[in-house]
């Protein structure tokens, strides 16, 4: 059962019509809106008297400015771009065109470079790209094509009349931690629309109500995530170029863990610089920040970095899941794009272009729909047709086993996916099942005391402020704040399972898999364990690992108030 913060009774919320309404304003939410701009133009240029209207199609974006909260390694594969915004080439803020990769894999002690590059990390054409900076130039195409972003709101819950989805409401703002309204008390709106567009990126939110609400789920495999912990450096002119790209895998994860890093190479010796950690390991104490870490400090990289500066960090979860995990993408009144719906090539290690794609797709289902002036799944379930025939499809169909081959391990999932190169995909059989990454989790009297091989992983870094950090030192260059005085976005639905199972069977892992320090166990006698939990809801960082990987899945996250959150700039 999901348990939602309960908003003051007997308020009379305002209301407010639209056609369209998109909740995100990320690279699916933009391309989505730029493109449905797009189609309106060119059809009411060739139909004067038409009744379709740009100013009722609204971007919802819970960041306080477009862009702020969007992180990603990232790598800009420019297929959907292209066809977006033609010769975007010459205008977007782009940092270097990929012209040089290299993939090792790292031992403690060495590291050993693949003769050949493996196709799907073959980097050339691809561009290196600051996604907060992308997004923000995307979101000035959309607000210039006359699309309104409202920035600051979140949308807090879907609207529903019957079976089909009737709106968004936003979160209200100006209530205290207790729920209770303060002199600057707002109530959220309640946004009526014929088409909610859901582009919240990894875990939303409301897709999350949305698929429990109608099980969308059923006979689909559970997604499942990765989280990425990011670091931009600036470095010594001439120690990784602009356009040069590395991937590694292996070391400091062992081999019953999945992973990899990557340093792309950007424009004014700026390196971006991160780990992505499966969310799917088995000791509950590793820690993925020190995973990121561990990781800086083996012989190969430290060189790299040494005498460079850190200047910003970030988190975020990436949905791995693949094709088997994609939910039903339409029904009547919504369509999910992006990642929200799970679409990232996690072989490639990308998903803006994927995003992107979705977003126009959607546009063109919610245009076909406005024309036709019908909302019901026999027209919007023309997006699961449009996807099916798209690249988007034979993408993903590719690699529609992958993450799931390294279901036991590292060694293992090569094997599988060596098979899989041979079939198309398809490996040892069609379809290979899968467990959500949190049921992996081992309880502490099934491991080894001091960690075993992951002894290295477990446990908060100790960082020497140059080449390490610990997590508060990396947290204060997320540039996340929020409203002190607010409800908590972080809703554990029983604390005593926290503390008198949690930290006795697993161990807290909820201390560990933050990134950010939201959750600690602090000394209370009258607790079961002696030990109570406590939230710092202000350090978080939307990252949303605490509402996948949770091993009793009671957290439920949910937007704070809106503007509140990282500042991902330049990131």
């Amino acid at each position: 059962m999901l348990v939602f913060r309960k908003p003051p009774d007997n308020i009379e919320r305002p209301q407010m019509t639209a056609d369209v309404v998109i909740v995100g304003g990320g690279p699916a939410g933009m391309g989505c809106a730029l493109r449905l701009a797009q189609l309106i133009d060119r059809h009411n240029a060739a139909n004067p008297h038409s009744s379709i209207n740009k100013e009722n199609i609204y971007v919802l974006e819970k960041a306080r400015e477009v862009g702020q909260h969007c992180l990603s390694g990232a790598l800009l594969d420019p297929r959907s771009m292209r066809d977006l915004v033609p010769g975007f080439e010459q205008e977007a803020p782009l940092d270097a065109q990929v012209s040089k990769e290299a993939v090792y894999f790292l031992t403690e002690k060495h590291r050993f470079k693949f003769l050949l590059t493996p196709p799907p990390l073959r980097d050339h054409g691809n561009y290196v790209i600051s996604l907060n900076r992308f997004v923000k130039w995307l979101g000035t195409k959309v607000e210039a094509a006359g699309i309104t972003v409202f920035s600051g709101f979140a949308g807090s819950e879907l609207l529903f009349a019957g079976d089909r989805v009737s709106g968004v409401r936003t979160e209200d703002k100006g209530l205290d931690r207790r729920n209770q309204p303060k002199s600057n008390f707002e109530p959220g709106y309640d946004l009526v629309a014929k088409i909610v567009i859901l582009a919240e990126g990894s875990r939303g939110s409301l897709t999350k109500q949305l698929i429990g609400r109608f099980n969308l789920m059923k006979d689909r495999n559970p997604q499942s995530y990765g989280q990425g912990v990011k670091e931009l450096w600036e470095l010594p002119a001439g120690r990784l170029h602009p356009g040069e790209v590395i991937y590694t895998m292996g070391w400091p994860l062992t081999s019953r863990e999945y992973g990899g890093a990557w340093l792309y190479g950007g424009k004014d010796n700026v390196v971006s610089l991160g780990f992505v950690t499966g969310l799917d390991y088995p000791d509950p104490r590793l820690d993925p920040q020190r995973v990121l870490q561990q990781f800086k400090q083996h012989p190969s990289i430290r060189p790299l970095l040494e005498g460079g500066k850190m200047i910003r960090y970030g988190a975020k979860s990436l949905p791995y899941g693949g094709w088997w995990s994609i939910p039903p993408l339409a029904g009547s009144g919504w369509m999910i794009v992006g990642d929200a719906a799970g679409m990232l090539n996690s072989q490639r290690l990308k998903g803006i272009h994927l995003a992107i794609e979705s977003g126009k797709l959607a546009a063109e289902t919610a245009f076909e729909a406005l024309v036709k002036e019908d909302f019901s799944i026999a027209t919007l379930g023309g997006f699961e047709g449009r996807v099916q025939s798209s690249w988007i499809k034979k993408e993903l169909w590719k690699v529609r086993n992958f993450h799931q081959a390294f279901e036991h391990g590292l060694w293992r999932g090569i094997f599988h996916t060596g098979i899989q190169q041979l079939t198309g995909g398809r490996g040892v059989r069609q379809r290979y099942r899968a467990k959500p990454g949190y049921m992996k989790m081992k309880k502490l009297d099934q491991l080894p005391g001091d960690g075993g091989a992951e002894r290295h992983l477990i446990g908060p870094a100790k960082g020497d402020g140059r080449l390490a950090f610990d997590k508060l030192t990396d947290l204060y260059h997320s540039g996340t704040k929020h409203e002190e005085d607010q409800p908590a976005h972080l809703i554990i639905q029983d604390t005593n399972t926290c503390e008198s199972r949690c930290v006795v069977e697993f161990g807290s892992p909820c201390q560990h898999f933050c990134p950010a320090n939201v959750y600690e166990l602090v000394e209370e006698p009258s607790a079961p364990n002696g030990k109570r939990i406590s939230l710092n809801p202000s350090n978080c960082v939307h990252c949303k690992t605490c509402d996948i990987q949770d091993p009793y899945q009671i957290i439920t996250w949910v937007p704070p108030e809106g503007g509140g959150g990282p500042n991902y700039d330049g990131m």
